[in-house]
């Protein structure tokens, strides 16, 4: 709690927060699952002892769609976002998640606000738009409105525990640009599917267009797993950005 009548600062961010904790995942764990089907128990060796042909075997597996080798390299993150991005991100089932509690935890007082950058205007109609830039006034004004309620939403939070309110009532003041933490974990095949509906893309085969917020993450995650898998990542691109 704060001191009696006191506020905590209250800080502003425009951006995600995306680190890669630990993982077991290397374009040879793609290629040891598919070739145990034909070698048994000399797959492992296989990989080991020859490598050609690895690119192709990939692709094919990518092109033809048998995605089931593409679940043994698994990774797990260290994501901070804001919560409207979180109730998109974990839509996704194929994941595994544990997020910091609300109910158990004074929150920090930490919000999003839109960059300079973000497009804020809507052109055309609802499944057939776009985003436009707005313009320096509106800019303005979504930076002084966003402000101002996140202040205010926190001073009443703080005052609720302040009252001894227990912090599971008092959080429901809280907006949805309340940055949240969590762990991520998920294999390549369901960060594939992922990345295919949370980035706009003009390789993509079936293009996606999310909120921007959203794309921030899978941009990140993009980056960390093409270092980790760069043959994988490549035939994901190469074949539309289509999950197996």
């Amino acid at each position: 709690m704060s001191e009696q009548g006191a506020t905590s600062e209250v800080k502003f961010r425009s951006d995600v927060t995306v680190e890669l904790v630990k993982h077991s995942a290397a374009d040879s764990d793609v290629l040891f699952a598919a070739r145990v089907s034909t070698q048994g128990e000399r797959s492992l060796a296989s990989v080991e002892s020859d490598a050609s042909g690895s690119a192709g075997l990939i692709g094919f597996l990518m092109r033809d769609r048998h995605g089931s080798p593409f679940e043994h390299s698994v990774m797990t993150f260290y994501v901070q976002a804001p919560i409207f991005v979180w109730r998109e991100h974990m839509r996704h089932r194929m994941t595994s998640y544990n997020e910091e509690s609300g109910r158990y935890r004074r929150l920090d007082p930490l919000f999003y606000v839109p960059g300079p950058d973000r497009n804020l205007v809507q052109v055309g109609k609802p499944g057939a738009y776009d985003f436009g830039p707005g313009t320096t006034e509106q800019h303005a004004v979504v930076v002084a409105a966003t402000e101002g309620a996140c202040r205010q939403a926190y001073a009443e939070y703080e005052r609720m525990l302040d009252a001894g309110v227990a912090r599971e009532v008092a959080r429901t003041v809280l907006p949805v640009s309340t940055y949240s933490s969590a762990y991520v974990t998920m294999n390549a095949r369901a960060l594939m599917n992922f990345l295919s509906l949370r980035l706009r893309s003009q390789d993509s085969r079936f293009p996606s267009y999310p909120q921007r917020e959203i794309e921030m993450v899978a941009e990140r995650y993009e980056t960390i797993w093409a270092d980790l898998m760069p043959l994988t990542h490549a035939a994901f691109v190469a074949n539309g950005r289509v999950s197996p």
